[in-house]
């Protein structure tokens, strides 16, 4: 086990109720939860997200914290948010990285490796990422 890690799950739904097909409007949210599997508390302070679409339009996001947090998890915490995109083809993909800082002042970067929005996705289809 490494002294700094942080493991990320991911969860993308497609919002039907939110699409417009017609209109090239495709929603997502996405549940992400992120565990301390390190030795050492360590505060999330920021996230960097690339999500691009299936004609290749990328969007980069960039901001601290996660829906107005920045929470210290101590080895073994976990925190949940929930949050959302709107893209202009009915697939796509998106990854990313936390910025974080332990208590013991090391920083380090908790990758996100690419997770899939596909308007055909079943709820529950939610793999783990490292």
């Amino acid at each position: 086990m490494s002294k700094y890690q942080f493991t990320c799950e991911a969860e993308p739904q497609y919002l039907s109720e939110q699409s417009s097909p017609e209109e090239d409007v495709y929603a997502y949210a996405y549940t992400i939860t992120v565990t301390n599997t390190g030795e050492v508390p360590a505060q999330l302070i920021s996230r960097h997200w690339i999500i691009e679409d299936a004609s290749g339009h990328t969007e980069e996001v960039k901001g601290l914290g996660v829906v107005g947090n920045q929470p210290l998890l101590r080895p073994g915490e976990s925190f949940q948010y929930t949050s959302g995109t709107r893209m202009k083809t009915p697939t796509g993909h998106m990854r990313g990285s936390f910025f974080c800082v332990a208590e013991d002042g090391e920083r380090f970067e908790a990758p996100v490796a690419s997770f899939v929005f596909d308007m055909h996705q079943r709820p529950g289809g939610g793999i783990t990422l490292h």
